[in-house]
């Protein structure tokens, strides 16, 4: 009877434990997410409004490949198969053994490239695209509203980039998650 106390106490305390873990993440995303945002939203309407129209839609585009390179290092890291980089570590390939530590914690890996950073980009996207919108009215003498024309385009560049870009992170996720790897690696030893 005590073994089955026991056992049942223990599985108690790693749901706590888990569910400890759970809100823990979940206000370190928040904090992160929300400072993030702040500082990106507020060098974008101060940065973007003082630029020409073509350095703003540079910026723009820029923004979209942001969110759509890091969707697919979130989505990369949830396919790669964590055995083919034990070889390569045994083998001390430079970035083989942050790649296994990438995979492991893929959850929160996809979570930080796809979602935060992701939509950090979405929001940045269309607060530029109204900006930039604004701009075009006001040098073009406009008589109409741009920006609904300029948010579809916008994401349906994001969304289009985005579905592209999972197929590349599914085909290539091994090249993918090896690459970030490598460049994490050399952060680390800086």
């Amino acid at each position: 009877m005590s073994n089955n106390t026991n056992t049942q106490e223990s599985k108690e305390k790693r749901k706590n434990k888990k569910e400890n873990s759970n809100i823990k993440w979940f206000i370190q995303v928040f904090i992160m997410t929300f400072i993030l945002s702040m500082i990106f939203s507020y060098i974008s309407a101060n940065g973007v409004s003082h630029l020409n129209l073509v350095s703003a839609i540079l910026i723009l585009i820029l923004v979209i490949g942001v969110g759509i390179f890091f969707d697919i290092i979130g989505v990369a890291v949830t396919v790669a198969n964590e055995h083919e980089f034990h070889a390569k570590a045994t083998k001390k390939v430079k970035g083989s053994k942050d790649s296994i530590k990438l995979i492991r914690n893929a959850p929160k890996v996809a979570n930080i490239c796809a979602d935060v950073i992701g939509d950090i980009c979405g929001v940045l996207s269309g607060a530029i695209s109204a900006l930039i919108a604004m701009k075009i009215t006001e040098q073009f003498g406009l008589n109409f509203d741009l920006q609904f024309l300029l948010s579809a385009l916008v994401a349906a560049l994001t969304v289009g980039g985005k579905a592209l870009g999972k197929g590349i992170a599914n085909s290539k996720s091994t090249q993918i998650v090896h690459a970030v790897g490598i460049i994490l690696n050399k952060f680390k030893k800086n």
